[in-house]
């Protein structure tokens, strides 16, 4: 399973169980909650009726009722009340309060109505709970099922005593069906219900949020990982918090492997590169010891003069080498126009193609707008010349040629030489590689240290393009193929 399905999954039943418990826990306590809001409301109302209700009880002969009296008038007149509140969003459109009242004995002496229009009066109460707590000085109250196996059919009874001075000469009770306040304990869950998937909604997406942003960041990190293993050199991707500074901490690792790897390999690669002009200042230095000739003196004074020319060369262009390397991106980009660095490069490389009789022409410019270092473009088109100059027979031309099209602009380099065997193609661009060079009549054939074709490949590879090499015949091209933007 993926990162992101399992993050995803975890998250939903995270969410899930948290939503289900707290719902559970809101159903739950909604319709107790309701029924004691209720039942505080019939104590007061019973303890308003009971005081009503003391005169006339107080007054009433021994086994009599209170039939006639005024209490019983009122309460009927209250039950005939016509009624039509809007509750919110529920009509109420009936008065549900039934109330009886017994004497001390507990004989029902009053009673507003059963359902049905039946009536308790005469009936002995004394048993039934809230009559007996109340007469025995305790607070009584009861809730009954009209249905033992349905709880929506109960009523709640609370009673209260009635009392003349401290002798309590009867019990009143009010009496209220729990189905009339039924459809406000469904609203109240409905909504509930609601909210509740509502919220477990907003949660999910927020899930589903997040988990897209940790899975986009976790995976811009492995990218950036494969194309560092792949040898591409970027900066890593900005993220925010411990993310960001993993980021960092990956290109710090990376930096210090590639710097301890580039140092190994740099190390046993110069050492061989300095091996030959090192013998070769080494044998003159020991001739010049010597009595000879002036002209052979001069002659080992002038190899000791090239050679280290030479290794200045090769470690100019190390250090040059080695800066590009450790670079992630360019650091001083603007618009400009490709033919003029080519321009530039070619009055730099024209004395030294003039001293070998070579020609720097064009055989097709253009304007060529790019996005990029004109110092480092500059420099490695200087360096795509030297290498072609170095391979051109005396006498030949070296070709330049720049073409923009869509997205791209393309800039080739072509000598007369005798180019490159086809297994070389692919190694050209590595430090210290390089093909044999043409030489020079009275001269040994050299190879060059491959440094220069090197930082071409830096210097295109910070600028995003791409470096090609393919066998004219005669000769080598060339072509560096580069963003517009």
């Amino acid at each position: 399973m993926k990162f992101g399905l399992r993050l995803l999954l975890g998250f939903f039943l995270i969410s899930g169980l948290a939503a289900f418990f707290v719902l559970r826990v809101f159903v739950l306590e909604v319709r107790p909650s309701v029924r004691e809001v209720m039942e505080d409301m019939l104590v007061d109302t019973a303890n308003i009726l009971a005081e009503l209700a003391r005169d006339d009880l107080a007054h009433m002969p021994s086994g009599g009722t209170l039939d006639g009296s005024r209490f019983a008038a009122g309460v009927r007149d209250y039950a005939a009340r016509p009624v039509d509140a809007k509750i919110w969003d529920l009509d109420k459109r009936t008065l549900d309060y039934r109330v009886y009242v017994t004497d001390a004995s507990g004989r029902v002496v009053f009673d507003s109505g059963l359902p049905g229009g039946a009536s308790a009066v005469g009936q002995d109460y004394s048993r039934w709970r809230d009559v007996a707590r109340t007469l025995s000085g305790r607070y009584g109250a009861r809730a009954t099922r009209e249905v033992q196996t349905d709880d929506r059919t109960s009523a709640l009874y609370v009673a209260a005593p009635v009392k003349d001075g401290e002798r309590v000469i009867g019990v009143l009770t009010v009496a209220k069906p729990i189905s009339t306040v039924q459809p406000f304990v469904d609203r109240a869950e409905r909504k509930i219900l609601l909210s509740g998937a509502g919220l477990l909604g907003l949660s999910l997406l927020i899930g589903v949020l997040v988990t897209g942003w940790v899975v986009w960041s976790v995976r811009r990190l492995r990218r950036y990982a494969q194309q560092v293993q792949f040898g591409e050199r970027l900066a890593p991707p900005a993220l925010p918090g411990e993310l960001g500074e993993l980021a960092k901490a990956m290109q710090a690792m990376r930096e210090r492997l590639d710097g301890r790897e580039h140092l190994e390999q740099t190390v046993r690669a110069l050492t061989h590169e300095l091996k030959s002009p090192m013998a070769a200042i080494a044998g003159a230095a020991e001739l010049l010891h010597d009595e000879l000739p002036s002209a052979d003196r001069q002659g080992f004074a002038r190899e000791i003069r090239d050679q280290v020319g030479r290794q200045r060369a090769l470690v100019e262009r190390l250090l040059e080498l080695a800066k590009l390397e450790h670079r992630s991106s360019l650091e001083h980009a603007a618009h400009l126009d490709l033919a003029a660095c080519a321009d530039a490069a070619i009055a730099t490389a024209e004395p030294r193609a003039r001293q070998r009789n070579i020609v720097l022409r064009w055989a097709q410019r253009t304007s060529a707008p790019v996005f990029g270092e004109a110092e480092l473009l500059q420099l490695a088109i200087a360096n795509l010349l030297e290498n072609a100059i170095d391979f051109a027979p005396r006498g030949s031309a070296v070709e330049l040629s720049l073409q923009n099209e869509p997205g791209h602009v393309r800039l080739a380099v072509r000598d007369q030489g005798p180019g490159v065997e086809d297994f070389a193609l692919t190694r050209l661009g590595q430090r210290f590689f390089s093909t044999q060079r043409p030489s020079e009549p009275g001269t040994l054939p050299h190879k060059g240290s491959g440094l220069g074709l090197a930082i071409v490949r830096e210097v295109v590879a910070l600028h995003r393009g791409e470096l090609r090499f393919e066998n004219a015949a005669p000769g080598l091209r060339v072509e560096i193929v580069l963003p517009t933007h």
